[in-house]
């Protein structure tokens, strides 16, 4: 068995972290890690008879409160490249399950401080791709 990175390890924390977020603010999870060859959804979920498609982003930092604004921002991966391959995803799902409710794109960014073993959650909501 392979082992993870700890980036790999990072990344599942801040998808954890964000589909727990979402469920505490009334999402319902469909799906996780929903997978294609040209790219990957990480949660799926639902609300208010919207289908809800989210890029989680995950960064550690030693401690948050010395950031500097030099330092990578999790949406700093949060790229047009990245948005088509998403945008390709969206519609391959949209197209498997036969689905023709409304939808809308977010990201969550989680900032994870290994000092204090805290996380911050900024919802980017209704992003355009």
């Amino acid at each position: 068995m392979k082992k993870k990175t700890e980036k790999q390890t990072t990344g599942r924390i801040g998808e954890d972290i964000a589909a727990k977020f979402l469920v505490k603010h009334g999402y319902f999870i469909l799906e996780q890690n929903f997978l294609k060859k040209f790219g990957e959804i990480d949660i799926i979920c639902q609300k208010n008879l919207k289908t809800h498609f989210v890029e989680v982003k995950t960064v550690s930092r030693e401690d948050v409160s010395r950031e500097t604004p030099d330092q990578y921002r999790a949406e700093d991966n949060i790229h047009q490249n990245k948005l088509k391959r998403i945008k390709r995803t969206i519609e391959a799902y949209l197209n498997e399950k036969d689905h023709k409710a409304k939808w809308e794109f977010h990201a969550i960014l989680v900032i994870l401080d290994k000092t204090k073993k805290t996380a911050m959650v900024r919802f980017l909501q209704d992003l355009v791709i």
